[in-house]
């Protein structure tokens, strides 16, 4: 896929909703709990649902989230439209459970939206397929608990016939409303089967309305890029694809959750897999106020300042070389190769099978600092070949290193990738 998406590398998820006032996890406390989410927790379902009447989160300030992800080097921002507890972020025709009947009132989506795009960001909206408030689902209820997999309520199909509707609409709403969305986030296809989510006839009513939209591959049998969550692949995937990866162990804004990943985790995080040529979609929970708690803002201000002089290592990049080449993430920009150390050298580090005589130049990313480097190669090679291939070995005093991750600039004459 020769698009943005491909080397965009770095985005931002935001999963917020009105649970968030309760400092619980969105949607998965209404049903029990998942094995996946080890902080959830079970809340009553009417307890649960009581804080949609009340959410008016005044320091909402979606231009402050546009610039902390230009901060950080993000190229998009996909915010939760609608999470599977079936609350709207954005005014709809189609129910009374929406941000449009709180005492906020104001269309969170369409601000979203309009920031973002002001920021000169990609926009992205996740929609859930499930919804578990919606009557004709139908609903979620007490005696329904615990939650099994494989094992839902189904509706009538007089029900479904209603619910179908209702969905598409909605979808309908997203992509009619709020101009240009670039990405498409789907979720929960796991409760039904294809063919009931009708999802020939929701694909082609998504490329009717917005050709140019990017959809996941959470709709079923569908999607343009791949999204392993809360996972690295071991291997590079085929095609466009993207992790999704929260910061402590939960999506939504949970107080009981206080197992963050440190900025060094969540650095390297970023440089495995922008060398596997994915995107890491990292993702942030707002308060039910709408700030960022502190413990994430501390992460992410960690990470801004290193992307600040290491970001043209990440964004735009492609894989750089092979893991018999060199022993950590690798990317290449042209002929500029960066080497990722994650971890810290013995005094040297070594790259194999590239053509030595090529080699330009070797500096630190972040200062600029000039590298002592030394090569070589097979004595055949150095006679029978012009342009032999060997070893780069590159002198790196603990001096220059960075307490995060250190990237290497390597700089080859025009020939010296290929």
């Amino acid at each position: 896929m020769n698009h943005w998406f491909s080397t965009a590398r770095f985005g931002m998820f935001v999963h917020w909703g009105h649970s968030s006032q309760q400092g619980i996890e969105l949607s998965w406390p209404l049903v029990g709990g998942v094995f996946s989410l080890p902080f959830c927790g079970n809340t009553p379902i009417e307890q649960y649902h009581a804080t949609a009447l009340h959410f008016n989160p005044q320091h909402y300030n979606p231009a402050a989230w546009a610039q902390l992800a230009k901060r950080l080097g993000m190229q998009y921002v996909i915010l939760t439209a609608k999470h599977h507890d079936g609350f709207a972020l954005f005014h709809t025709q189609q129910s009374m459970f929406s941000i449009q009947h709180t005492p906020y009132e104001q269309d969170i989506v369409r601000q979203f939206v309009e920031a973002m795009r002001d920021a000169g960001l990609h926009v992205g909206l996740y929609f859930s397929l499930i919804d578990w408030h919606h009557s004709d689902y139908p609903a979620f209820t007490e005696a329904d608990k615990p939650y099994r997999f494989g094992q839902y309520r189904q509706p009538t199909p007089e029900q479904w016939e209603r619910f179908i509707t209702f969905m598409f609409a909605q979808v309908e709403e997203l992509l009619t409303n709020y101009g240009p969305i670039d990405i498409l986030w789907f979720d929960g296809g796991w409760e039904r089967t294809p063919e009931q989510w009708r999802v020939q006839k929701l694909y082609e009513l998504i490329r009717s309305l917005q050709p140019e939209i990017l959809i996941n591959d959470r709709l079923p049998g569908f999607g343009d890029f791949a999204t392993p969550e809360q996972f690295i692949p071991p291997q590079p995937l085929a095609g466009a694809w993207e992790t999704c990866m929260t910061i402590n162990e939960s999506w939504g804004y949970n107080a009981e959750d206080t197992h963050f990943k440190s900025p060094r985790q969540l650095i390297h995080t970023l440089c495995e897999v922008a060398s596997k040529g994915g995107n890491l979609l990292l993702n942030i929970s707002p308060m039910g106020n709408g700030e960022v708690q502190p413990e994430l803002m501390e992460r992410l201000t960690a990470i801004a300042d290193w992307m600040a002089v290491n970001q043209e290592s990440i964004v735009g990049t492609e894989p750089g070389l092979e893991p018999w080449q060199f022993y950590g993430p690798s990317t290449r920009r042209e002929q500029r190769l960066y080497l990722h150390l994650l971890m810290k050298p013995y005094d040297t580090i070594t790259v194999r099978g590239i053509p030595i005589q090529q080699v330009k130049g070797i500096q630190v990313l972040a200062t600029g600092k000039a590298l002592r480097y030394r090569t070589r190669c097979a004595i055949s090679e150095s006679i029978l070949n012009r342009d032999p291939v060997g070893e780069l070995t590159i002198e790196v005093p603990e001096a220059v290193l960075d307490p995060y991750a250190t990237i290497l600039a390597v700089d080859m004459r025009e020939s010296g990738l290929s």
